[in-house]
């Protein structure tokens, strides 16, 4: 099989490999999935860049956790009808040296999840990371039911969906920030009743007023280092932020804007919900997919060949949208 690997850390084009490995075999339990494309992420970008860690979990790494394909054969325990199935994998590389850069990928069964016909193909390579975050955001503590919601970056992979799903989940009002016109444009047709430029200096008055100077419930937070100051501002007494990314490893944050209004702050990662939240999050997202309510942002579709291209992009912050590589 066509594989994509790094033995070290550094720059895309420097550290990616593209090598013919034997083809694996599921092992008890497992399916393996004939992938036809891989979902290319900012945590993939930052871990093969060694930004979290220069060390590497394992000798020789297949990178991306996301990916689509079809189910070709199965480990014992695992039925036979399994066989051909249109899934989409999450976690594919989360903790193993395998994942979805390359023609074929093993993993437990519970992690290749059938993909509702109607869903595009590559649409399934954005699911695991993208849309179950976003799916996360929204349905924590209690859902969006009524609620006002802000998302920082709504425009972005994550942020797309965010704003789609709290539409769909019953908020009263979404409010997306941005940083052009085109990703308004964007994050409008995903259903924002508001766009707001973040970098304008009335970012913030713009946002209450919005609310009738109430203030928003929820923050879907994409950058909690460069937006927490923004967040408190626009926030109601006893208002969330859920965040999912920042920007740096350290920042500070403003203690008595988040103390009188009696702030909450969870922060989550995809990778390690815990297994009702998963499973809540995939059930929902089945459910609106098999609708064919979601729309889904496809920046860059490339080939597998292109992998530290598609790393590049990524990594530069420039791209509205997913970016996905064909594998077979």
């Amino acid at each position: 099989m066509q594989v994509a690997y790094y033995e070290r850390t550094g720059p895309a084009a420097e550290v990616l490999q593209l090598g013919t490995w034997p083809d694996p075999a599921p092992a008890a339990g497992e399916v393996r999935v004939r992938l036809l494309w891989s979902g290319v992420n900012p945590s993939d970008v930052k871990s093969r860049a060694g930004l979290r860690s220069k060390a590497l979990a394992f000798p020789r790494i297949v990178p991306h956790s996301d990916g689509m394909g079809i189910v070709d054969a199965v480990g014992p325990g695992v039925p036979d009808t399994r066989i051909g199935e249109r899934v989409w994998i999450w976690n594919g590389a989360w903790g193993r040296p395998m994942g979805t850069a390359a023609s074929f990928i093993t993993v437990p069964q519970a992690q290749a999840v059938p993909l509702p016909a109607g869903t595009p193909d590559e649409a399934g390579a954005c699911l695991g990371i993208p849309a179950l975050t976003a799916m996360h955001a929204v349905l924590a503590a209690g859902g969006v039911q009524g609620e006002r919601v802000l998302v920082a970056g709504g425009a972005g992979a994550v942020g797309h969906y965010a704003v789609q799903f709290a539409r769909l989940l019953g908020a009263q009002q979404v409010i997306a920030t941005v940083s052009t016109e085109p990703k308004a444009g964007l994050a409008g047709a995903a259903g924002a009743h508001l766009t707001v430029d973040y970098r304008q200096p009335d970012a913030a008055q713009r946002i209450r007023e919005a609310t009738g100077g109430v203030g928003v419930d929820r923050v879907v937070e994409v950058d909690i280092a460069a937006n927490a100051g923004l967040d408190a501002e626009v926030l109601r007494p006893g208002g969330r932020v859920l965040a999912y990314g920042s920007g740096a490893g350290e920042f500070s944050l403003p203690f008595f804007p988040l103390i009188v209004k009696n702030l909450q702050l969870q922060f989550f990662i995809v990778y390690n919900l815990p297994p009702e939240d998963r499973e809540h999050a995939i059930r929902t997202l089945l459910g609106l997919l098999a609708q064919g309510a979601v729309q889904h942002n496809i920046a860059q579709r490339l080939p597998l060949a292109d992998i530290a291209r598609a790393h590049e992009l990524v990594g530069s912050g420039q791209v509205s949208g997913n970016v996905v590589l064909q594998t077979s």
